[in-house]
């Protein structure tokens, strides 16, 4: 088991970006920035779509409609339904990924590394609760190779998690405990502020994300 952060780590901006955006080199050969942002804007609209009425229940026609687009348009942006269902997957997944890679570059001791991974990840359930209903439910719906990248990119940031926690054990930040349970119950307890946690709600990511660490780290501290 890994004794500190993944070292491998991408060069991430201040700010947080949209991580799908494809610059000029990576988009596919033949689309434009102009392809690009549509693509963007279904693979969002779509999600909405799948959180209220559920993948399997959803219709090409119903996503045809609420985009906009004829089945010929739709699919020139959108290679299948799958394709769009695995899009989805991946904007969660890019954002908690780049989150943390910020916590990683922070450094810091293994609580500050913790509740600031907290931060993120609940930054980014609140700001995309539709993808993350969709993630968290529909992808069985995901099969052959994008059902296994989307295991293993998964089971990559639940090692991040493991990581910080093996890391506060080592240096006797942490009591002893088995890592990847409480990174289950971690990312348990975070996860599922879908349910309640809305954009424009009463309470703010950033409201939840401290009284959620002091929780945590008082029940895992020394």
């Amino acid at each position: 088991m890994a004794r500190s952060l993944m070292s491998v780590r991408a060069d991430v901006p201040s700010e947080r970006m949209r991580p799908t955006e494809l610059s000029d080199e990576s988009r596919p050969p033949g689309r434009s920035a102009k392809w690009e942002a549509r693509r963007e804007v279904i693979i969002d609209t779509s999600a909405a779509v799948f959180a209220r009425s559920g993948y399997h229940a959803t219709g090409i026609a119903e996503l045809c409609a609420v985009n906009g687009f004829g089945k010929g348009a739709f699919y020139y942006y959108i290679g299948s339904k799958e394709e769009l269902l695995a899009a989805i997957h991946d904007r969660v997944m890019d954002e908690v990924m780049l989150g943390a890679d910020r916590v990683a570059q922070a450094g810091g001791s293994a609580s500050a590394q913790l509740a600031m991974l907290g931060d993120e990840l609940l930054d980014v359930i609140h700001r995309y609760p539709d993808h993350v209903w969709v993630f968290l439910h529909e992808f069985p719906a995901l099969t052959d190779e994008r059902a296994e990248q989307f295991r293993v990119r998964r089971r990559v940031y639940e090692q991040r998690v493991e990581a910080i926690l093996q890391a506060g054990i080592d240096s006797g930040e942490f009591r002893e405990l088995d890592p990847k349970l409480t990174a289950f119950a971690w990312l348990g307890m975070h996860n599922y502020t879908y349910l309640w946690l809305k954009a424009g709600g009463r309470v703010s990511a950033r409201d939840v994300a401290k009284p959620f660490a002091d929780i945590f780290l008082q029940g895992i501290a020394r």
